[in-house]
């Protein structure tokens, strides 16, 4: 009986370690093909051209067919999620110095509105600050990977449309952002600018906003990655071409939606 009971137990251990050995294989087999087949995806990415922006032409498609995506579903009744002011942080992370050149002159700034070529007006900081103010505190997220919950205070780009009555040049596609030395700017499609939480922003917290923030007026939009806040607005101008943006021309996304 002892050795019948041997025999079994033999049996079973000699089953159960084939089935471990089977699994070993198709799983080192499988593990294998995998990194065959990444690695030839990896040298025909390679191979393919560069576009414009330095972006491989196959990720810049990818990027085009998220942005069809997102910009279908895009609606102003899809709202950032909002905060209490607790929680938000007091000391936000800035996101980026590009533009923020040194010798700035804010006590002259203006900011240039461009309305048509041959068009543009100037608009101070208090003419800002006599319109309704708009708050937002949201979830504030960069392409690097984190994010903070930050308060921000302004005024609605839709509301300054219409104070400025730019009928005519919120029905075109796109709206360019530019800092006052050149060195950054944004392209932004008009529905996301037009969306109720897009802000002229001027206060950070409750104050007006630190230098390195993009004092004395940036730009606020939760829709968007933190590449797409510009700081220190310089000038504002509208098109139905795409208008340049310094991190699409890097290779980012140009749309880069939440």
């Amino acid at each position: 009986m002892k050795k019948l009971w041997k025999k079994i137990f033999a049996k079973k251990e000699r089953t159960v370690a084939q089935q471990i050995r089977r699994r070993t294989i198709f799983s080192f087999t499988v593990f294998s093909l995998l990194l065959f087949v990444g690695y030839e995806g990896w040298l025909w990415l390679y191979d393919q051209p560069d576009t414009a922006s330095g972006a491989k032409k196959p990720l810049r498609e990818g990027l085009q067919v998220n942005e069809g995506i997102f910009r279908k579903i895009f609606s102003n009744d899809h709202l950032a999620k909002s905060y209490p002011k607790s929680a938000a942080v007091k000391q936000p992370k800035v996101n980026g110095d590009v533009g923020m050149s040194s010798g700035f002159d804010y006590m002259h700034w203006r900011m240039k509105l461009v309305r048509k070529p041959g068009d543009t007006i100037s608009v101070s900081l208090q003419d800002i600050l006599m319109m309704p103010k708009t708050e937002v505190i949201f979830d504030f997220k960069c392409v690097e990977g984190w994010s903070q919950v930050t308060h921000w205070g302004g005024v609605r780009f839709s509301d300054f449309a219409k104070k400025y009555n730019l009928d005519t040049q919120t029905n075109m596609q796109y709206v360019g952002l530019v800092t006052p030395d050149k060195q950054y700017y944004v392209g932004i499609d008009m529905p996301s600018m037009m969306h109720p939480q897009t802000l002229l922003c001027y206060e950070m917290n409750g104050k007006f906003l630190p230098l390195d923030q993009g004092f004395p007026l940036r730009l606020i939009i939760p829709v968007k990655y933190g590449i797409k806040h510009l700081k220190r607005i310089g000038t504002i101008y509208f098109s139905n071409e795409r208008p340049a943006d310094y991190w699409a021309e890097r290779g980012y996304d140009y749309y880069s939606g939440l």
